[in-house]
């Protein structure tokens, strides 16, 4: 997602009389009014500069997970050690490196001295504040709880940066060797075959169907490259439109969790998630049903996102929050015992924890096991291909040799 700071031209008026122009910084032409009078300035002209050039872009997120961790972790850590919220945020603007972060906490700070809510502010930066830390932060200020909600939500997304690290570092490393396989064999197809090519031509001798079709797959790469590259832009452009539809996300979502051993590390690491979320929010107190909506939009799979969605039809019959849950294959007993004890204990929140522990160290040794397992598989493929290629050389070679 693309985050936009827009740049306004002004001219103003101090007290004293003297004219002052100059460009400003904001989010929207009202915010920048506000801070410019913060700064005692009569503004009497100030217009929106449309151009590009005027505007940072910000390509991706605009805050990375460890930055916004460290970010709660002071903010948390300021408010429990009793200082002002409104001083934490001034404190925390003149200290954090990251730009777009920096700028909205000094936005917030000024709205909040206009006496708008720290939730209410912070919503309308929703690039940087998710809808899950919001709602906790309105529920703190409601009933009086900013600090504690703070720290759980730092000890939250502390938890979920680690969580999204171990899935990555999984990834990862199929992935980089995936790309590398392509990028050798296409070196392999456009460098190396051809010089072999025009050798085995001059010598005029018959080749092997398999030479032939390597010879034959290494001058269409050269005359149609341009045409692979469009093909694999195609694809991916395809992929990222159909996973927009969302019948057609919901099948792409369940087929990822059903590959083998690539699913059952997607499937601990998105009920990791899930438990670790509705944990988190019934410690806090917010009701379950507005919990479970909460989660369910949290979530990024389709298939756990509907099973969520009928565990909330289910306590909306007063019916209990595991029997959707117990009819879907992907949730495991474990989950589903937990949650009917914790149901009739009244204490969902602390079996949820547990649950969210359990699979928390199994998706550590899953993602061992899986780099483990991968790691020489990935070698054998690399191997195979590169193998194959080199193979379609020497075949050749061995019948030109014997003929002198």
């Amino acid at each position: 997602m693309n985050y936009f700071m827009t740049m306004y031209a002004y001219k103003a008026k101090r007290n004293d009389g003297t004219l002052v122009k100059g460009k400003l910084e904001s989010q929207d032409k009202k915010e920048a009014l506000i801070e410019l009078e913060q700064l005692n300035l009569i503004v009497y002209s100030i217009k929106e500069l449309n151009s590009a050039l005027y505007k940072d872009i910000y390509i991706g997120k605009p805050i990375k997970s460890k930055d916004f961790v460290l970010f709660l972790r002071q903010f948390s850590t300021l408010i429990d050690s009793g200082i002002l919220l409104l001083d934490a945020l001034e404190i925390l603007s003149k200290q954090i490196d990251n730009k777009p972060l920096r700028e909205a906490l000094e936005q917030i700070a000024l709205q909040i001295k206009e006496g708008i809510s720290l939730s209410e502010a912070m919503r309308k930066y929703p690039k940087l504040f998710p809808n899950l830390l919001v709602n906790m932060i309105q529920s703190g200020e409601a009933s009086g709880r900013l600090d504690d909600v703070l720290k759980r939500m730092a000890d939250y997304y502390e938890k979920q940066h680690r969580l999204k690290q171990k899935v990555s570092t999984a990834l990862t490393y199929p992935a980089v060797v995936g790309a590398m396989a392509i990028m050798i064999t296409i070196f392999l197809l456009v460098f190396i075959v051809p010089i072999f090519a025009d050798l085995f031509l001059s010598f005029g001798e018959e080749l092997p169907a398999y030479t032939q079709f390597v010879l034959n797959l290494s001058e269409t790469t050269q005359r149609y490259w341009w045409i692979i590259i469009l093909s694999g832009i195609l694809v991916v452009y395809i992929f990222k439109e159909l996973t927009k539809r969302e019948s057609t996300a919901f099948i792409i979502d369940g087929i990822l969790l059903k590959v083998p051993v690539v699913g059952m590390f997607v499937q601990k690491s998105i009920l990791a998630r899930m438990t670790q979320t509705l944990s988190s929010l019934l410690n806090s107190s917010v009701p379950i049903l507005e919990a479970v909506d909460i989660t369910s939009n949290v979530m990024s799979n389709r298939v756990v996102k509907k099973v969520l969605l009928e565990s909330k039809q289910s306590l909306e019959r007063g019916e209990s929050l595991s029997i959707p849950m117990k009819q879907h294959w992907m949730f495991p007993n474990l989950i589903t015992q937990m949650i009917t004890v914790g149901e009739s204990s009244g204490a969902l929140d602390e079996m949820l924890h547990k649950v969210a522990e359990v699979y928390d160290r199994e998706l550590e040794e899953a993602s061992d096991k899986l780099q483990s397992l991968i790691e020489p598989i990935l070698i054998v493929f690399l191997s195979a291909i590169v193998g194959a290629i080199v193979l379609s050389i020497i075949i050749p070679m061995f019948s030109l040799f014997e003929t002198f």
